[in-house]
């Protein structure tokens, strides 16, 4: 029942929101430009975005804006609509989504264009009526099913939406210009989807570990997405976690546990000794393999078994193994199982952490 009751109010984001007319500009705008949509959209000099061609720029993305205020996924936002564009990747957190046209039309409206506030306000409300009562995300609201329904960590997801509306909550540049009733809405949403965070840490006989990539959008379980993702503890997601939590300003007792117990435990199931190898196989394939190199690493896996720890290496036919060599070649070469995604975080960002917790305030 209270699966049903989520599903349908978030639904609702479709019936309330297309009654709206579309925002002033968004109609389309065909001039060429020789910029790229990406994460480089938002880390250009910051008076470039008061300019002719960002404002131009900045109808074009708010022409991909769909009428429930979110963007599609893989799609060049800088490029006119396509006629015939996939209606199912819109209305996404994934991939940039949604969170990155923001950030975008914020500097723009920052540079002293108020043409794009009313697309702004769109999508900052429909990322806050996408949220979970429990905190989390869901991948696409109004909501598909199956895993997209999840409350959805994987590639950092549900974290970039948590850093917008912390920035936005905090009137940090270029969000000045939110509404005071919308910062408190924001503020109210990240300290949901905190304690959401800290509700879906696994544990392990009582010790705090990491995270899945998906989690249950009503228990907050570990849960799988598509066949080749199974439900485990996350050596990748749970970096970008991590992260967050260790940009909390006055983290209480529980952050600090969270973030010491996802530390420790990626000090335990760190891999060394060993390298993963590209290479192209007798047929011409691309492949990719581990073979042993002394000294080299820290590597981690990008599953984990939620109770002993063990690298999963799971294929298109769901079947975990303990071996990249053991699934099909396509996944090898199309899929990042290894990764050095703690690296940075044990060795430069929680000693820093440590460092500016033990300082007076």
């Amino acid at each position: 029942m209270l699966r049903a009751t989520l599903i349908l109010s978030l639904s609702a984001i479709a019936g309330a929101a297309c009654a709206q007319t579309p925002p002033p500009g968004s109609q389309r705008v065909a001039a060429a430009s020789s910029m790229v949509w990406g994460s480089s959209a938002v880390s250009r000099p910051a008076g470039w975005y008061g300019s002719d061609e960002a404002r131009r720029l900045a109808l074009q993305v708010i022409a991909h804006q769909s009428p429930q205020g979110g963007w599609p996924k893989n799609t060049d936002l800088f490029a006119p609509p396509a006629p015939d564009a996939d209606p199912t990747l819109t209305n996404t957190i994934d991939n940039n989504a949604t969170t990155l046209p923001l950030a975008f039309i914020a500097r723009v409206i920052e540079a002293g264009d108020s043409t794009p506030r009313a697309a702004f306000d769109r999508g900052l409300d429909y990322l806050l009526a996408a949220q979970y009562p429990n905190g989390g995300w869901p991948q696409y609201a109004p909501l598909r099913g199956g895993y997209h329904d999840a409350v959805t960590y994987n590639d950092d997801a549900m974290v970039r939406v948590l850093r917008l509306l912390d920035e936005v909550a905090q009137a940090k540049p270029p969000y000045g210009f939110v509404d005071g009733a919308r910062r408190e809405r924001a503020a109210q949403a990240v300290r949901r989807g905190v304690d959401a965070l800290l509700k879906s840490q696994v544990r392990q006989d009582g010790r705090l570990t990491v995270w899945s990539a998906q989690h249950d959008p009503v228990t907050l379980a570990p849960v799988g997405a598509r066949r080749f993702e199974p439900a485990s503890l996350s050596g990748q997601e749970s970096v970008g976690l991590v992260r967050f939590l260790m940009g909390i300003d006055q983290p209480g007792p529980d952050v600090i546990a969270a973030v010491e117990g996802a530390v420790a435990w990626f000090r335990a199931t760190a891999l060394y000794d060993i390298r993963i190898e590209s290479f192209t196989d007798a047929e011409g394939q691309a492949d990719r393999r581990v073979v042993p190199a002394p000294g080299e690493g820290p590597l981690w896996a990008r599953f984990y078994g939620l109770e002993d720890n063990r690298p999963l290496f799971t294929g298109r036919d769901g079947v975990p193994r303990p071996a990249l060599a053991d699934i099909e070649r396509e996944r090898r070469a199309g899929y990042n199982y290894y990764g050095d995604w703690a690296k940075t975080l044990l060795e430069r960002d929680y000693p820093a952490w440590r460092a500016r917790l033990a300082r007076p305030n």
